[in-house]
């Protein structure tokens, strides 16, 4: 489980991903805009760690993997040497599989070969990337990063830092104000458990539907974010702990009600839940809210999983 967002009162800096990310948008606008003027398609990668990187595609097959050269060089486990390639038909790109160890995805599905469309969501291995087809490729490529300084790419839904951020200024309303305020945090169970016995790429798959299950058990109004790898967190302006606590069963029963079910084989998922309230006008207990709502996840863990605690 991840430490969590950094406390109300005491922000720290953003992560090295972050942080990486903001370095890798300055560094990189200049030549995309030159690829904007030769009006030419990109593929970029969106995740570590090769994150910022693109290829321009022409009507040359671009390879992509391991040992890719003249490529796009990808230097991850997960990724095989020669893992995948662009290709051109004369009006369209197409990804390729290469009989990779791992598979090659396309907005969530294995494929063998796939025509590309503005947009699609690639996955090589474990890195994902994004697919922009020619047309204004500087406000894409700039629209896309900036997305991806508050959501996760995985996921979809707010990144650790976003999340940080929103914790901040909820705690800034609710001192201002005697609008409760509450807090879940929730954790996959044996999640290692998943990676180590059907892989890391059917974990990807997990995590992100999981997200999926948990977003339809939730109001509209609730905040979402993804905290470490398989630990996510919700909060809750002007509801309190019982309002949560029949929140977070909600979304522990549609997790283990829901078939999670990868290339014909059902994995049994559950989660385990965490939840505290912020007391009006006690400022202590608003600045331990996420210490408090971890440690009753950690309880939950205790309890057998599968359970909410709270």
């Amino acid at each position: 489980m991840g430490s969590g967002p950094s406390r109300p009162n005491n922000p720290t800096l953003p992560d090295a991903y972050e942080s990486t990310l903001e370095v890798t948008v300055s560094r990189d606008m200049r030549h995309v805009m030159e690829i904007a003027a030769e009006q030419q398609a990109i593929l970029v990668v969106l995740s570590d760690p090769c994150l910022g990187s693109r290829v321009i595609l022409g009507e040359a097959p671009v390879e992509v993997g391991r040992g890719a050269r003249g490529g796009l060089l990808i230097d991850s486990d997960s990724v095989s040497r020669r893992h995948a390639r662009v290709e051109w038909s004369g009006t369209s790109h197409s990804i390729v599989d290469l009989g990779s160890t791992n598979g090659t995805f396309v907005n969530g599905s294995r494929v063998k070969s796939h025509e590309l469309r503005d947009g699609d969501r690639l996955q090589i291995g474990k890195v994902l990337l994004k697919y922009l087809a020619g047309g204004n490729i500087e406000a894409a490529y700039h629209e896309e990063f900036q997305r991806l300084m508050r959501y996760d790419a995985l996921t979809g839904i707010y990144n650790k830092r976003q999340f940080t951020e929103s914790l901040r200024t909820a705690a800034q309303t609710a001192r201002a104000s005697a609008n409760p305020l509450s807090l879940m945090v929730l954790d996959l169970d044996h999640f290692k458990r998943i990676n180590d016995t059907h892989g890391h790429v059917v974990g990807d798959g997990v995590l992100c539907e999981l997200c999926s299950v948990a977003r339809e058990a939730m109001p509209g109004d609730a905040v979402f974010g993804r905290v470490g790898g398989e630990e996510f967190a919700v909060l809750w302006e002007g509801h309190g702990a019982a309002d949560m606590r029949t929140l977070a069963e909600g979304v522990r029963r549609a997790t283990e009600g829901h078939k999670f079910i990868f290339e014909g084989k059902r994995l049994a998922v559950s989660v385990s839940i965490g939840i505290a309230e912020h007391v009006a006008d006690d400022d202590a207990e608003l600045d331990s809210l996420y210490d408090r709502a971890d440690a009753k996840l950690y309880e939950a863990k205790a309890s057998g999983r599968n359970c909410v605690r709270g």
